[in-house]
Order: structure tokens, then sequence, then C-alpha cells
């Protein structure tokens, strides 16, 4: 008698024991929680009067990529050299937010007497200087970016932004063992 073998189910890959969900819905969650995050981030804005530093703004604009990064790979559902493209490209997002979140960290971690004086908004320095210059100016931080503002469970928004970045690029990278 001829037995007929089906191909192997590939084992899906666990994190902390926990099978990963196929490579498209773990796309779409990475999406909403990127949508999420800056519902989360408008609602402190306008509802709280947490007004954002340009540090925060530019931790937005990760965040916004990062999500758009997300969204394009769920809705092109990439097979397996697609995914590492996306991969790859998810995980400069999360690593770019991160390191301005970090910056933000360090700064709000400053002796008082070493904290950088603050500075014009953002909205002036994108009119009055090149781009180059401007990205500069921000990255040095301010003293409105020192302030800590809205904390939760002891952690102020861009301690808790770093770790989101951190998650998700783990996450997008895990994406390149999820073989489902």
């Amino acid at each position: 008698m001829l037995q007929t073998l089906a191909p192997a189910r590939p084992e899906p890959l666990k994190l902390l024991g926990v099978p990963l969900p196929r490579r498209r819905a773990c796309y779409a969650l990475g999406f909403l929680v990127c949508a999420g995050l800056l519902a989360f981030a408008l609602y402190l804005q306008f509802q709280l009067h947490e007004d954002p530093c340009p540090l925060c703004i530019f931790q937005r604009v990760a965040v916004a990529v990062l999500g758009v990064a997300f969204l394009l790979a769920a809705l092109h559902n990439p097979g397996r050299i697609g995914a590492a493209v996306h991969a790859l490209v998810q995980f400069l997002a999360a690593a770019t937010g991160a390191g301005i979140a970090a910056r933000h960290v360090w700064i709000q971690h400053l002796p008082p007497d070493k904290v950088p004086d603050c500075g014009p908004g953002l909205g002036y320095m994108l009119e009055s200087f090149p781009i180059g210059q401007t990205l500069r100016m921000v990255l040095q931080g301010s003293g409105e970016c020192a302030a800590k503002g809205w904390q939760f469970l002891g952690m102020t928004i861009p301690e808790w932004t770093l770790l989101f970045f951190v998650a998700m690029g783990i996450g997008a990278l895990a994406q390149l063992w999820n073989r489902r």
C-alpha cells in the first residue's frame, strides 16, 4: 500500500512560549499598535494639554513611519524574501525612533544645570533654517524637552516610547523566523 506524505507544516515561531500568529496578522497588529499610540499622543496633546516638544514630534513621525511600514507589509502579505525586506525597513524605523527616544530620555535625566536652554519652536526652525541644521538643533534638545510631564507607573512618555520602539524592533525581526 502506497502512502502519500503530506508536506510537513513548519513549526510556528514561539515568543516566550507562545506561537506567533501568521505574518499578516502580526503586521496588522503592529499597524494598530502604532495607530493607537498616535491616537493616545493626540489625546495627551488636545485633551490633557501636554504640548509636544520637538523631540516628541520626531518620535511621533517615527511611530507614523513604522505604522505605515507595518500597514504596507500587511497589505502586501509578502513571502520569505519580501518579509525580510519589510523586517529590515521596520527595524530601521524602530531603531531610528529608539535613538530619538533614548536621546530624549537622556536629556530628561540631565542635572538641572546641564539642561540646554529652550530654543525656538519646531515650526520656526523649519521655516528659518535648512533641514540639516533643524535636525541638528532638534536632536541637541532644549529645555522644554527636559520637562517630564505626564507619567505612568513612574515612567515618562519618552521612556515608554523607547520601550515601545525596542519591542517593535524585536517584533519586526521576529518575522524573519515566522514561517506562517
